[in-house]
């Protein structure tokens, strides 16, 4: 499968953007862990699909400090059945708010908040379908695979005050 490609440069590092064409499939930092991971092609460079200039429109305004609608973009990330539910419940989480791996857990009816830790971290499109809203027990601040430095950002950019995370 071929899949195309263009950069943007946030105050985050670069992010690289990933569509098959209509929809946007995948958004990553540079040096995240799952970096492109849930695609198995050829990525070729081509900055003009309409699907990049809206996605560079909404983050424009993200970073711009507004809050664009998730709804905004066609999203269609690709994975599992259950990662699909776990992303869904992740573009529910209001600007400015957090949830926790078990409040995911219990919203699906599943006690397992390792399997959802596992589907957060996979997340192929980041901060648009905010895994970083995502803490652990007790509001306590876990991993990002974008780096907890970014993870503190993207909180703090959306008024969260990280000082009372644990």
């Amino acid at each position: 499968m071929i899949y195309f490609k263009t950069e943007y440069p946030s105050p985050v590092g670069m992010l690289t953007m990933a569509s098959g064409g209509e929809n946007l499939i995948g958004l990553w930092m540079e040096g995240q862990k799952h970096f492109c991971s849930s695609l198995t092609g050829e990525m070729i460079p081509k900055d003009d699909l309409p699907v990049f200039t809206a996605t560079r429109n909404w983050l424009d305004d993200y970073f711009a400090g507004k809050q664009p609608a998730i709804d905004d973009l066609p999203l269609a990330p690709m994975g599992s059945p259950f990662r699909q539910q776990v992303w869904q419940i992740l573009r529910e989480i209001p600007y400015g708010q957090t949830i926790t791996y078990g409040d995911i857990a219990k919203e699906l009816g599943t006690g397992c908040a390792q399997a959802v830790g596992g589907a957060v971290g996979h997340n192929p499109i980041g901060i648009i379908i905010p895994c970083h809203r995502v803490m652990g027990a007790g509001n306590k601040l876990t991993g990002y695979d974008g780096g907890v430095d970014r993870k503190l950002w993207l909180l703090s950019h959306e008024g969260i005050d990280i000082s009372k995370l644990k």
